[in-house]
Parts: C-alpha cells; structure tokens; sequence
C-alpha cells in the first residue's frame, strides 16, 4: 500500500513539473520571461486634491519589452475599464461613490514580438 502511494505520489509530482516547464518554455519560446516583466512594473495611487473619492492611478513599466495594456478593475463593483499604452506609462482616474477600502487589479500586459504577458498586481486603496 506504502509503494502504491509513493509511485502514485511520484507520478503526480513528475506530471506536474513537466506541465510547469511546458508552459515556461512556450513562454520563453516567445521571447518574454513573465515573471521578469513583473519586476519593471510599478502601480501607483494618489487621491485627487480638490476630491477626496477621485483616486489617481498609474501604471509606470521600465523593462525591455512593450507596455500594450493595463485593465483596470476598481473594487467597487464598477465595469472594468482597459487603457491602450501609447509609452511606458499608462494612468487613469477614478471616482469612488462612497469611502471604504478598495482592493484595485491591474492586469497589465506587456509584448515582445508576438508574446504577451500578463500580470495582476493588486493594491489596496482607502477612499475617505
């Protein structure tokens, strides 16, 4: 019974490993490193001077590759809004309707080629 569970144990760990490389390499193949790319990425929040619930965001990327898109999800039940990059950084606002404290997504995707990666830093926001 022991050996059984150990083979059974070995065969899952092997599986798994070689589903992990799979997908690194597919990655790699595309010629961006995904976990890399998160290293040169920077979420940024201020509040607004003249509007307490106006919370501005920014996205600041400094890696080798492409900033193309930062999807922003606010934590307040709002849609979901994507900003297209037009340089290394990507900003937006965005207005709370009642204080609280946010938990705020931005999936931000970065090209090499015709690689993509993605991201999804969150950061905690509170809107007084």
């Amino acid at each position: 019974m022991k050996k059984s569970a150990t083979i059974l144990c070995f065969v899952a760990l092997l599986t798994l490993s070689l589903s992990c490389e799979h997908e690194l390499e597919k990655a790699l193949d595309k010629g961006i490193d995904c976990v890399e790319e998160s290293l040169f990425e920077k979420v940024k929040h201020t509040t607004d001077a003249t509007n307490p619930k106006k919370i501005d965001f920014t996205v600041e990327y400094s890696g080798k590759n492409t900033l193309k898109t930062v999807k922003w999800t606010f934590g307040d039940g709002t849609p979901a809004e994507t900003v297209t990059a037009a340089g290394t950084t990507v900003s937006i606002s965005h207005i709370y309707s009642a204080a609280g404290t946010y938990t705020v997504k931005a999936d931000i995707t970065v090209q090499n080629g015709d690689g993509t990666c993605t991201s999804s830093p969150t950061k905690t926001v509170t809107v007084n």
